[in-house]
């Protein structure tokens, strides 16, 4: 993958451990029922799911529909890199820390034809003060399918306030509920 160096943890960078609250092995729900990545009540949504597998990475897949197209029969760039993003955001929840995307930067490898499920998995590469440095893969119609899209990002840690301030609290839920949900 082509990265910038914003997306690299700096040298020295440490991999954190798993949050001790952090499922392990269990399905991640929906940020809240409309979010368009993986609420499963978004109409054109990609209803996205989501398992933690040890606490600081992710496995996620989707099936790209008619409603996601970009060219005829493919995915549309945009929607791949939403996916990608969907899934690097659920690993920050596993930090139990609220945090937003920074920069994400997405590698189109192979198209990704109208039909076809990608299974996404990602990791936390590093956490240096409010920055979360994170990778993802994309494989088609198999966890051991071609790679189809590759991301790295940058995720900010911010106050719970910015949720309540730029949205509807935090999935509609208050700051005082963050602790209590894996993807509030």
């Amino acid at each position: 993958m082509n990265r910038s160096q914003l997306t690299v943890p700096p040298e020295g960078t440490p991999v954190p451990e798993a949050h001790p609250d952090a499922p392990l092995g269990e399905p991640l729900g929906p940020h809240y029922e409309q979010c368009f990545g993986c609420g499963p009540g978004h109409p054109t949504g990609l209803h996205l799911e989501a398992v933690s597998e040890d606490g600081l990475g992710v496995s996620a897949r989707f099936t790209v529909g008619d409603v996601h197209q970009g060219a005829p029969g493919l995915a549309h760039g945009g929607v791949l890199a939403t996916a990608m993003d969907e899934a690097l955001g659920m690993v920050v929840w596993l930090l139990r820390k609220p945090y937003v995307t920074g920069r994400l930067e997405t590698d189109y490898v192979l198209p990704v034809p109208v039909g076809t499920t990608l299974y996404i998995r990602t990791r936390c590469t590093g956490v240096a003060g409010r920055k979360a440095y994170l990778e993802a893969e994309a494989r088609m119609d198999a966890v051991d399918g071609p790679v189809a899209v590759r991301a790295a990002a940058l995720f900010v840690e911010v106050p719970v306030a910015h949720f309540e301030r730029h949205g509807d609290g935090v999935g509609g839920m208050n700051g005082a509920d963050l602790g209590g949900r894996v993807n509030p």
